[in-house]
């Protein structure tokens, strides 16, 4: 069955509406100061069951393509934004995430041979000034090296999210198989790192268990799997200007759950992202060159070619035919 533009829009969008949910689950459910732990749940069951689903391995030139890809998306990004995340205002770190359009927009020009165009990059523009108003906080400090972890994640994601589109997949490869073989490949990424950095794994509660089992299946494996069906069918730039759904879910989950407030100004922000996000899945305008038909030359008869002037010999000017006379002389 066929799926509508606007329905593989929406369908992509629920995997940053997933994402939006990320922090409040981490925060209610799991273990304190375990971000690696953390990232290393959500990728490697996920990627582990997609692969058992898929029945399908990479070959030859994807091996090396999924792991470039699953420590982009996965194994550089994960760590990098729960660093970010407990170094610095959440807040922060989501308006470092909302800088992603812009980045894909400038990497599709050397990746993907797509020029930027004035109305991509206001929108971005826009959509990162909506999130700022909607989650920036006045207060607290910045930590360098929490800001270099927001952006180098933000970096990393963006440059995977266009290095996927540019590759595709191979034939006879769905989306699925691409996912597993990216979640896995990252989950075995972060796997050595979090042993060496924060030791055996914690004791779990029901909780967290829950907590876990929904980070694994609903925010990582599906939403993935719908993330990067997106990329396949849709631009790169449509895709990540979906990205700032995920803040605005988390500031809303926020307000619901959390007894967060949303004030005029927030409001005013969820306005701004969001009419980004609608303006930036547009679909983006492809020059057409039309070729200049080449001149018709009449033939000529054999009587006529053989009176014919050389090409290139100025008017009056007799050429030397004298036996041995260098080519060219006049």
């Amino acid at each position: 069955m066929a799926v509508t533009r606007p329905a593989l829009i929406a369908l992509t969008a629920l995997a940053p509406v997933s994402w939006g949910t990320t922090y409040a689950v981490t925060t209610e459910f799991l273990p304190a100061d375990r971000p690696l732990f953390t990232g290393l749940l959500r990728a490697l069951p996920a990627g582990l069951l997609l692969l058992a689903l898929a029945r399908v391995l990479p070959r030859g030139a994807w091996w090396w393509r999924s792991a470039v890809l699953g420590a982009l998306n996965i194994g550089a990004f994960f760590p990098l934004l729960f660093l970010s995340a407990y170094r610095m205002p959440g807040g922060m770190a989501a308006v470092v995430g909302s800088l992603g359009p812009l980045l894909v927009v400038g990497l599709s020009a050397p990746l993907l041979g797509r020029r930027p165009t004035a109305r991509s990059v206001l929108t971005g523009v826009v959509a990162a000034s909506g999130v700022s108003l909607v989650v920036l906080e006045a207060a607290g400090g910045l930590d360098a090296l929490g800001v270099l972890a927001a952006v180098a994640a933000t970096v990393s994601m963006s440059t995977g999210t266009v290095l996927t589109q540019r590759w595709g997949r191979p034939d006879g490869v769905g989306p699925l198989a691409l996912t597993g073989w990216q979640l896995t490949a990252g989950g075995l990424l972060i796997a050595p790192l979090a042993l060496l950095a924060e030791g055996a794994p914690p004791a779990l509660d029901g909780p967290a268990l829950g907590g876990y089992l929904y980070l694994a299946l609903a925010n990582t494996a599906l939403a993935y799997w719908l993330w990067f069906r997106g990329i396949g069918r849709l631009s790169a730039t449509q895709v990540t200007f979906l990205g700032p759904l995920s803040p605005l879910t988390a500031a809303v989950i926020g307000w619901a759950a959390l007894d967060e407030t949303l004030g005029p100004v927030q409001l005013a922000g969820m306005a701004l992202a969001l009419g980004a996000t609608l303006v930036g899945q547009r679909a983006p305008r492809t020059r057409t060159v039309t070729a200049t038909p080449a001149p018709v030359v009449p033939r000529r008869t054999p009587a006529e070619a053989a009176t014919a002037r050389p090409a290139g010999t100025e008017k009056g000017a007799r050429r030397d035919t004298r036996p041995g006379a260098p080519s060219g002389v006049r």
